[in-house]
């Protein structure tokens, strides 16, 4: 049936989110929705926002957490929207969180002004959170740090099987209070959320799927033509001596010489991922609107929760600590390289701070990676 145009009033920041407010960083797109059998659905579309910072593995500068914001209250506004997809460019890295350069060479020492960048950054992550439409996190590479708290934010997620996720905040000065903490303890239990909210240790999307953060995972490599399973990753349900399982763990010695050559003949082809994504897509698309929203919105709750129950008392502490760990960690990341490392001496800083050291200029300037030999 035909209806006459109808005048809608807007509720949107900005008249038009692909031309105003949006850094070239952050893309918007509109992508014609299918049906399952990959006909079109005519006049419904997904909204595709994709960081586009590949060079610095798609980390979001202040102005790019300003354009997701817009985007994803306009796509949350766009009636004729069915799903948000939030994703990245490349096949490095959906996201490693925030900006490393902007936080060692503005933030750092600055805390009243992180204080205000991350009123923007918990704006994001609420954006995400508040969406009217399903959000869906397509992976297509590392999820690490405060990339892994706005993956999580989303309410699925689909990976290649080469992305890496985790947490990076203890190792570089920070803490994981930009949704991990709340998220990971729902998501996947207490002990594992400690684990990976401390020790930093990055896991294959094969584990993140067996602890429950994602909903799919799908090859990214082909060798010869033909998808194959990551190399690096043990793929079968086996235990060690100690009786833990290693599905999904990194693979050792002559099996990982082994998976390494392989991995030489490989080259990366997101398509499947592709396909997975609007598979998803159009399995929501088969339900009714409003009853998917308030179902979205319910099941989000658990997350919700914790998030708005902490979201504001995380802002000053993480102000405060960019004059000691934080300002200290960042810069050795950013002025830090391969040869002589990107994090500091632990042990040597919790000595010297057990000795009554002071968090002077000059005292941060001294632990940077390869000043003291």
């Amino acid at each position: 049936m035909n209806y006459a145009k109808f005048d809608f009033v807007s509720h949107d920041l900005v008249s038009d989110v692909t031309r105003e407010g949006i850094t070239d960083q952050v893309i918007f797109e509109k992508r014609p929705a299918k049906l399952p059998d990959g006909s079109i659905a005519e006049g419904l579309y997904n909204a595709w926002i994709i960081l586009n910072n590949p060079a610095q593995y798609n980390s979001y500068t202040t102005d790019m957490v300003k354009s997701v914001i817009l985007a994803f209250r306009a796509a949350s506004n766009m009636r004729d929207v069915n799903a948000v997809v939030f994703t990245a460019a490349g096949d490095k890295a959906f996201c490693t969180g925030g900006n490393t350069k902007e936080y060692a060479e503005y933030y750092a020492g600055r805390p009243h002004e992180y204080r205000q960048y991350m009123r923007l950054f918990k704006d994001m992550v609420s954006a995400i959170l508040g969406c009217d439409k399903p959000v869906i996190c397509r992976v297509n590479g590392m999820r690490i740090g405060g990339g892994q708290e706005i993956g999580m934010a989303c309410d699925f997620s689909v990976a290649q099987d080469m992305a890496r996720f985790g947490q990076a905040g203890p190792k570089h000065g920070s803490a994981a209070i930009g949704g991990s903490t709340d998220f990971l303890p729902v998501m996947i239990g207490c002990e594992q959320a400690m684990v990976s909210g401390t020790l930093c240790e990055s896991f294959t999307a094969q584990k993140a799927m067996r602890l429950g953060i994602l909903t799919d995972i799908v090859p990214g490599m082909k060798v010869d033509g033909k998808y194959v399973a990551n190399p690096l990753v043990e793929t079968r349900m086996i235990t060690d001596e100690w009786g833990r399982i290693l599905h999904g763990e990194m693979k050792t010695g002559e099996a990982l010489a082994e998976g390494k050559e392989l991995m030489k003949r490989g080259e990366m082809d997101l398509s499947a991922l592709d396909d997975k994504v609007e598979e998803l897509c159009s399995k929501l698309l088969l339900t009714f609107p409003d009853c998917t929203t308030k179902s979205v919105e319910e099941l989000r709750k658990p997350k919700l929760n914790a998030w708005n129950a902490n979201k504001e008392n995380s802002r000053a502490w993480l102000g405060g600590n960019m004059m000691t760990e934080a300002n200290m960690g960042f810069r050795a990341f950013n002025e830090g390289n391969r040869e002589v490392g990107r994090e500091i001496d632990f042990a040597l800083l919790r000595k010297e701070l057990a000795e009554g050291a002071k968090w002077t200029p000059d005292y941060i300037d001294s632990m940077m990676p390869g000043v003291r030999k």
